[in-house]
Order: structure tokens, then C-alpha cells, then sequence
């Protein structure tokens, strides 16, 4: 599928590895919508790229539904899916306070695994209207999951296992979608420099990336929105959990 004249839309578009996907589509002529709970830094992003922001929380199914019904209205058709949007818990199950609060396991799940299918099933349905291409490509949805739902390090019950349930999900659902000609991948990210990274000592960021065999630093999320244009345009890729991580296995902690 060629970017060009097509539209995109970009959950958790204001920032990090979503923002680097929003300007990257936007600079190769695709309509990017950017799905956002930030109101100022959604806008702006949107503004700077000359796309739609949409006020949107991905585990309410309303939510999504009016967003994806306003890309359509604004831009005729869906092409694309991107989810990026995604929250952690560093929290043992059971720690010096006692077990886990249940809801904040629940939390995670909702916003990062269902939050992620909410998009894919409504984004799907737009999609499936669509005239299909040359191959018969109607869509593309890319999630991503993370290396953490291979090597989840303590504390991160609930964000592995949110993104094991992400990489589960991609070869059933690219199954269930061959019919309608719509693809689906996912990007599992190492450590990128994101702004969650960010708020770290400039100590702790060198050590994190001096961890990653090579190259030996942090990722760059203009490498993640490299990959994620290139499963766009690369017809073939389908049903694949990608791992981008300069050869990182993450140790127990």
C-alpha cells in the first residue's frame, strides 16, 4: 500500500513513538488522524502535520467509535491503523505492602490489550468498506507490543502480559481479516527514547542504552515510524510480531 493519498490514523499521536509515526506518514502525503487523551499536545500535532486530532480514550468503545466516524466524515475512508497508545505499572504482584491492586493490573490491560483490539475491530470495520487496491488490499493494522512480552522484567506483570495479549492477537486477527484484504502486524519496541524515558537521569539513560548490544543506545522513534511505513508498503508482511531492539534481551531486572 503506497502512504500517498492515503489515511492514517495514530493512537497515542502527541508523543513518542506515535508522534514519530504521525509526522513521518504526514511528510509522504498520507491524511494522518492523530487519537489522543492530550488536548493541548494532540492539536498541536495535528496543526503541525495538517491532520485531525481527535479526543480519544481507546478502551471506551464510544470514544473510538466517534473518532473513527469523524475521520471518515473528514476524509472520505480509512486506511490505516496505528496503536500506540499504551500505559504501565511498575508494580510487583506482591510487594512489601501486600498483593497488587487488582485494578491497577486491570487498568493496564484495558487501556494497552483491549484498548488495542477496540481499534483494530471499529478501524476494521471502516476499512472493510473500502475499494481494494491492485492486490486487493483494503487496510493495515500495526500494533505494537513490546520485548517485554518475551522477557517482562519484575515488576511488569501487568505491561507484559498486555503486550503478550497484543502479540498474541496478530496472527488470529490477520487470519480473520485475509477475506477482507486487510493486514495486521505488530512492532515489538526495545528501549526507546521516549517521554517516559526522558524523565530519567542522564546516568540512568546512558546505562539503559549501553545495555543494548548494538546499536548501543536508545532507539530513536524515527526507527519505529520507519518500520511501521514499511509494513505499510510492504504487501507481504502479514501476521508477524516484529521485534526492534538492537539484539536486546532484557535480564530479570
Amino acid at each position: 500500500m503506497v502512504l500517498t493519498g492515503k489515511t492514517a490514523v495514530v493512537t497515542g499521536g502527541a508523543s513518542g513513538l506515535g508522534e514519530a509515526v504521525v509526522r513521518l506518514f504526514a511528510s509522504t502525503g498520507a491524511r494522518v488522524a492523530v487519537f489522543d487523551r492530550s488536548l493541548e499536545a494532540g492539536a498541536r500535532v495535528a496543526g503541525e502535520t495538517g491532520g485531525l486530532f481527535c479526543e480519544t480514550d481507546v478502551a471506551v468503545a464510544e470514544s473510538v467509535s466517534a473518532s473513527v466516524r469523524a475521520v471518515r466524515e473528514r476524509f472520505g475512508a480509512l486506511h490505516i491503523a496505528v496503536n500506540c497508545a499504551g500505559i504501565a505499572a511498575a508494580k510487583r504482584m506482591l510487594g512489601k505492602e501486600g498483593p497488587m491492586a487488582l485494578p491497577d493490573f486491570e487498568r493496564v490491560i484495558q487501556v494497552n490489550l483491549v484498548g488495542t483490539f477496540n481499534v483494530c475491530r471499529l478501524a476494521a470495520e471502516a476499512m472493510a468498506s473500502n475499494e481494494p487496491g491492485t492486490t486487493g488490499e483494503r487496510g493495515v493494522l500495526i500494533n505494537t507490543a513490546s520485548i517485554a512480552a518475551y522477557e517482562g522484567q519484575i515488576g511488569q506483570t501487568a505491561y507484559a502480559a498486555s503486550k503478550a495479549g497484543i502479540a498474541g492477537l496478530t496472527l488470529p486477527m490477520a487470519r480473520e481479516l485475509t477475506g477482507l484484504g486487510i493486514r495486521v502486524c505488530a512492532i515489538a519496541p526495545g528501549l526507546f527514547d521516549t517521554p517516559l524515558l526522558s524523565a530519567l537521569p542522564e546516568k540512568v539513560r546512558s546505562e539503559l542504552g549501553a545495555s543494548v548490544p548494538f546499536p548501543a543506545r536508545l532507539g530513536d522513534p524515527a526507527e519505529f515510524a520507519a518500520l511501521a511505513r514499511h509494513i505499510v508498503e510492504n504487501g507481504y508482511l502479514n501476521g508477524e510480531v516484529l521485534r526492534l531492539d538492537g539484539a536486546l534481551r532484557m535480564p530479570p531486572r
